[in-house]
């Protein structure tokens, strides 16, 4: 029987703000025995419920804290706490420096400061940063976004299968050494403006990394996918795909055998909710 797969599930890839049918950013990663909340922008809690429970949920990453990226934090804090469930706390909770202040910023209503860490076990990320969550490794690069600190994200599983999300950034060098030679490669394409990528530079970033497959995501309002798709295939070699919500890639094994999407989770074919508690 074959090991757990090393896959990641599109909640949404919105940009600035959800649309119907369409959160912001958002993904489940899963692989190794482990379910990874790779950011959580806004309206991807209740997508990622779609999916599995919170209560299953083994760690949540965020790559940086503009609200398309973590609004939804401060939603699973008063879900893992004032819920009634009986949920495994604190979740481990990975993010740019000053992630713990920021969501006490918004949820203290008094004198005392809110419990983030009852609900949150926080991390700060660093240039580098190495993290060990079940089977998987987590390693975190600091990338170019413009402003407040960024980092994109690899994982990989222990049979050698990876797979790279960028966050938010410009073309840099960092971005092209964490993406090396990994099997799928999920960049954003918000568009040819200072801290972010356009569809033809995320295919040039995919090409210089040499990764065995290319998602666009986060596809800014004036480019259809089908365009993104078509600018970055025309800097790109290998396949490339766009991260439609619901929609299901896995991470290839081995030497540049690029990924897939599974046959289960396409657009439209979503598996059964999750909900909050256990049991789901």
């Amino acid at each position: 029987m074959g090991s757990e797969p090393l896959r990641i599930t599109v909640l949404g890839s919105a940009t600035p703000f959800p649309r119907p049918g369409n959160a912001c950013s958002g993904y489940l990663v899963e692989g190794g025995g482990v379910r990874l909340w790779v950011d959580a922008g806004t309206g991807t809690l209740a997508e990622l419920q779609r999916y599995v429970s919170l209560g299953d949920v083994d760690a949540v990453w965020i790559s940086h804290l503009h609200a398309d990226h973590s609004a939804d934090l401060l939603t699973a804090f008063y879900a893992l706490l004032y819920s009634g469930l009986e949920l495994p706390l604190p979740v481990t909770l990975l993010g740019p420096p000053g992630i713990a202040d920021r969501l006490a910023g918004f949820l203290t209503n008094g004198p005392d400061r809110s419990p983030i860490e009852k609900a949150f076990a926080v991390e700060e990320l660093r240039d580098g940063h190495l993290a060990r969550v079940g089977g998987l490794t987590l390693r975190s690069r600091a990338v170019d976004h413009g402003g407040p600190p960024a980092f994109a994200l690899r994982v990989e599983d222990g049979e050698g299968r990876s797979l790279v999300y960028s966050g938010d950034c410009e073309p840099c060098p960092a971005l092209v050494d964490i993406a090396r030679d990994c099997d799928l490669f999920l960049c954003e394409a918000d568009g040819a403006v200072p801290g972010h990528h356009s569809a033809a530079q995320a295919g040039r970033s995919a090409a210089d990394a040499r990764a065995g497959r290319l998602v666009v995501t986060h596809v800014g309002q004036a480019t259809t996918p089908e365009e993104a798709v078509a600018l970055a295939a025309a800097e790109f070699s290998g396949a490339v795909g766009h991260a439609d919500p619901g929609m299901r890639f896995v991470a290839g094994a081995g030497s540049g055998s690029g990924s897939g999407t599974d046959s289960g989770a396409g657009l439209g074919r979503r598996p059964g909710r999750g909900g909050l508690g256990a049991g789901a």
